[in-house]
């Protein structure tokens, strides 16, 4: 276990940064929540999620995984 003296300055921003967002989310909620999507932004999010699957989009996590060092 690391103890805030062994974080670095970055480390220690992040840890904070995802602590006050987790409690915002907590308190405040999705605003977005139970609203209907537009038909029009609901057919692009159909588009994109298919380009996917077919590979026109994205990459592999596998390859992400790698190319940024993470294995």
């Amino acid at each position: 276990m690391v103890t805030m003296a062994q974080m670095t300055k970055e480390e220690l921003r992040q840890m904070i940064e995802t602590a006050v967002e987790q409690k915002l989310l907590e308190l405040l909620g999705d605003p977005d929540e139970g609203l209907p999507i537009r038909k029009a932004v609901r057919d692009r999010l159909l588009r994109q999620k298919q380009a996917v699957t077919s590979g026109e989009r994205g990459e592999p996590f596998e390859d992400v995984i790698q190319r940024l060092g993470l294995k």
